[in-house]
């Protein structure tokens, strides 16, 4: 082959794996014909979505948005089961990995969102609770989180209380719930003396006070990953979606509202994470 051809053929290459790289790197845009999307959501984040819901609109204003609020187990279950949703925002790696295992999410539009922690919270003025040993004293006669099986401040409860070796002796004042903001509802009714929740769930409450946060090593790292789910049948808008949610704009809303941002994507080599509280 004459080294002209083959400049040619190098060319041809060169330009088609520029090409493919492009098209690979093209993000989802809105829809041009109306949409309307189902998105199952933790409880625990559901005002910051409401918000990024409005935000969303101004710049899609063809997609409307059906929210699935609830215990991240429970969404989970409903999308095993096959139940029509288009996009997963879940509290817990844990349940979007059972999901992943099944191939119920596409694989490739999963990322880690959003951060939190967890927070000892008791009613608004009261002084039962200074520290994490005082859950043990008199004057907590009820202790409040949730269902560790389904719920995942559930779950970090009970491994921080664990490392804390609390668990065990707090089991007779243990009442469990089924959603974190169950446990935030039982404390700001004065219905028990304590509760775990997330930060960001105290932040929403002036009804409730914060007395202690959990020791980072104490828990596994609360994330909150996003995924299109496979059974959806319009994936390019739920991927538009996905991908709005880790926009600047949508990054203010959440960190408004007291979570910090996770910056990974699976697949990828690098973890990096900001860590910027604004509660």
């Amino acid at each position: 082959m004459k080294r002209r051809q083959v400049m040619s053929l190098l060319a041809l290459m060169a330009a088609a794996m520029l090409g493919a790289i492009a098209c690979s790197n093209l993000s989802a845009v809105p829809p041009s014909s109306a949409v309307n999307l189902t998105v199952s959501v933790a409880a625990s984040v559901q005002e910051a979505m409401e918000a990024v819901q409005a935000a969303y609109r101004a710049e899609a204003p063809l997609v409307s948005i059906t929210y699935n609020v609830g215990a991240s187990g429970s969404l989970a279950q409903q999308i095993a089961q096959g139940a029509p949703v288009d996009v997963f925002l879940s509290a817990s790696p844990q349940w979007m990995d059972h999901l992943a295992t099944n191939e119920q999410i596409v694989a490739r539009t999963r990322q880690d969102l959003l951060l939190n922690s967890l927070v000892v919270i008791v009613p608004a003025g009261t002084a039962t609770v200074t520290d994490w040993q005082d859950l043990r004293g008199d004057r907590v006669a009820k202790l409040s989180i949730g269902e560790p099986n389904s719920v995942p401040a559930g779950r970090y409860a009970k491994e921080t209380l664990s490392a804390l070796q609390l668990f065990e002796p707090l089991q007779p004042k243990l009442v469990f719930s089924k959603t974190v903001r169950q446990v935030l509802a039982y404390v700001e009714t004065g219905n028990v003396d304590a509760g775990l929740v997330y930060a960001t769930d105290a932040k929403l409450s002036p009804r409730v006070q914060v007395v202690a946060t959990a020791p980072t090593d104490s828990h596994s790292p609360i994330v909150y990953p996003v995924a299109v789910v496979a059974g959806s049948r319009q994936r390019e808008a739920a991927q538009a979606f996905v991908e709005f949610l880790s926009s600047q704009r949508a990054i203010a809303i959440f960190e408004q509202y007291g979570f910090a941002m996770a910056k990974y994507k699976v697949g990828q080599i690098a973890y990096r994470t900001q860590y910027r509280w604004s509660g």
